[in-house]
């Protein structure tokens, strides 16, 4: 076993000099003996995993941090990286600048990176990844002159660079408005810690005491950070030594931020949406100082290496591989029904959320669950379509690719039945992985009086509409909480869940059951970060009407139902592609239930607030 713990048993370890008139390699050794002395000397602790053939990528820890905070994403890029993670200076293993005071300067700072680049990649350049203040340190490197050649590509994730965020301040202050001053006065309160470690004395007094004592529950209770081998013991001292990260550089950067601070490297931002500590208002202009920027969002907190390893290291992985092989080329785009402009801003908002992003939808041959598939391929999604239509879902898995989705299979499986979808599961985990987004779309149409319905027809629209929304949540919802990275879950409910009716008895009643089961579930899914989704749609223009079974009545009268009712709907024109919409919304915004058309929304306040009401409608007989 290695000095670096459980979680990077493998690494191999090497001693990196740094500082003073030159940058050598350090011996390798591993019990930290014949360190360099000096002001300014110090030395960096360095793991490395995976064939140094391939292209390096430098993992860059924040505050109060050490390097074990990328564990579980180095451990996911080693198979195809050469993945070099260091100490910041004072951190972890690495030792001290002394004195302190004026050691932990962002010049300083380059000369380590530019150490470790010259040691680990001396003859290509390397892509970084910055979380926290190692995306600070990240922006830094990546925005001046000396280190130009040096970097192939810079992730960022939650953390500014200093520059920036002094002139984000300054527009703000000089050219103030309602909005901006409530965006400085938001940002001012998250940034509550800042002023905090400006302060002598105690911030170090703090982690030294009570505060570095209760660090890892206070990162399990706020954030779901698991306890173990994260944190490090060296957590005290590198908290009290990272304060001068902010002591040597915050007030004099944000106050006389640098004018030409442009990225030379291709930059991918990455941006929690639950980031209780920075505004994702600071990013907003940040194209015009790293041109063609690449946005992602991921619903989370502050520590993403930590809560969301799996997604980050396939952007990383990604965004890594989109270098070597060029920019890719622009994804075709169907014509939108409506919106414009402000459709396609929405999508360029869920593209950041979901590109890459592995989404299965069950009932994907026609109708709600085929618009779904496209309106997540537009987003840069990976698609699985389910149908017992193979034909069907063959053609959405086509059309999905031409629409963006990078990849897309499809899959033939009768949701109502058991063993099928445990076989899809475990089919889809082992060939593309545990599914992000699950949509449990799949849904037959019945009509007819209670006592004209048999049990057989019960049987059938309760194994479609209620065990086949069952049997996903299921297979599909444990492998999300095995992964321990969130995810979500819609099930397809609708407006008949709010309303009960005198002809809709057996649609009506599995609808209500999967509007109720969606709920408990997001009760008891939420600790995992797992999201659900009721969608309710009222009358929507698809193909369930030209199969819906009507019961009590001969063939013939059947087939001139289903042909009424077909142009009934066709009429009313609701597209389902507006019920899509609706669904990537819901995702996007964690919504819990979700009516759609203006039917939908009024039956749900029907059924709050007047149920005499709403039972004198369940009375009324439609006609037909």
């Amino acid at each position: 076993m290695n000095a670096f713990g459980t979680e990077l048993d493998g690494a191999r370890e090497r001693w990196v000099r740094s500082g003073g008139p030159d940058r050598a390699d350090g011996p390798d050794r591993a019990d930290g003996s014949d360190r360099a002395d000096g002001p300014d000397r110090v030395e960096l602790c360095v793991a490395e995993l995976g064939d140094p053939a391939d292209p390096t990528v430098v993992l860059l820890h924040g505050y109060p941090d050490s390097k074990e905070v990328w564990a579980p994403v180095a451990q996911r890029l080693q198979e195809r990286f050469h993945v070099v993670l260091y100490d910041v200076r004072g951190c972890g293993r690495s030792t001290a600048p002394s004195p302190l005071r004026g050691g932990f300067t962002l010049e300083k700072l380059t000369d380590d990176f530019l150490a470790v680049a010259d040691a680990v990649s001396p003859d290509a350049p390397v892509h970084l990844v910055g979380h926290d203040w190692g995306s600070v340190q990240g922006w830094e490197f990546t925005t001046v002159r000396r280190t130009e050649g040096r970097i192939a590509s810079f992730t960022s994730v939650s953390g500014p660079s200093l520059d920036h965020f002094g002139h984000w301040i300054k527009e703000r202050a000089v050219r103030p408005t309602p909005r901006r001053a409530a965006q400085l006065l938001g940002q001012g309160a998250r940034s509550w810690y800042v002023y905090a470690l400006h302060t002598p004395v105690l911030p170090e007094a703090a982690w030294r005491g009570p505060l570095g004592k209760r660090w890892p529950d206070l990162l399990e209770r706020s954030e779901k950070v698991p306890k173990g081998p994260y944190p490090t013991a060296s957590l005290p001292s590198d908290a009290a030594h990272g304060a001068w990260l902010y002591r040597d550089n915050v007030r004099e950067r944000t106050r006389r931020p640098r004018p030409d601070a442009y990225a030379h490297a291709p930059v991918q931002l990455i941006t929690p949406t639950g980031d209780a500590f920075l505004s994702a208002r600071l990013y907003d202009d940040l194209e015009r100082w790293a041109p063609g920027l690449v946005r992602r969002t991921v619903r989370a907190g502050h520590w993403v290496p930590r809560t969301r390893p799996g997604q980050l290291a396939d952007w990383i992985a990604e965004f890594v591989d989109r270098q070597a092989d060029g920019p890719a080329p622009a994804p075709a785009r169907r014509t939108l029904p409506t919106g414009g402009k402000a459709r396609a801003e929405r999508y360029e908002r869920y593209a950041r959320r979901f590109a890459g992003r592995l989404v299965l939808v069950t009932g994907a041959a026609s109708g709600i669950g085929r618009a779904t598939a496209f309106a997540f391929a537009e987003a840069g999604a990976r698609i699985v379509a389910v149908d017992r239509d193979a034909e069907g879902a063959a053609r959405t898995a086509d059309l999905a690719r031409l629409l963006g989705a990078p990849e897309a299979w499809a899959e033939c499986v009768d949701v109502s039945d058991e063993a099928a979808m445990e076989k899809l599961a475990a089919r889809t985990a082992e060939a593309h992985g545990v599914v992000d987004v699950l949509v449990n779309n799949a849904g037959i149409g019945v009509a007819g009086a209670f006592l004209d319905t048999p049990p057989e027809t019960w049987r059938k629209v309760l194994d479609v509409n209620l065990w086949g929304v069952l049997h996903g949540c299921r297979v599909f919802g444990r492998q999300m909480a095995e992964r321990g990275e969130g995810g979500h879950i819609v099930n397809t409910a609708s407006a008949a869940a709010f309303q009960p009716s005198r002809t809709m008895s057996a649609y009506s009643t599995s609808k209500a059951a999967v509007l109720m089961l969606s709920e408990c579930l997001r009760a008891e899914l939420g600790d995992r970060d797992i999201g659900v989704t009721a969608v309710c749609p009222g009358i929507v223009a698809t193909g369930i009407t030209s199969a819906t079974l009507f019961t009590g009545v001969p063939e013939e009268e059947q087939r001139r139902l289903r042909e009424r009712t077909t142009r009934l709907y066709g009429r009313r024109n609701y597209p389902p592609e507006r019920v899509a919409d609706a669904i990537l919304r819901a995702v996007h915004d964690d919504l819990p239930v979700v009516p759609v058309t203006p039917e939908a929304h009024g039956l749900r306040l029907l059924a709050r607030f007047a149920p005499r009401l709403r039972r004198a409608v369940a009375r009324a007989e439609p006609r037909l």
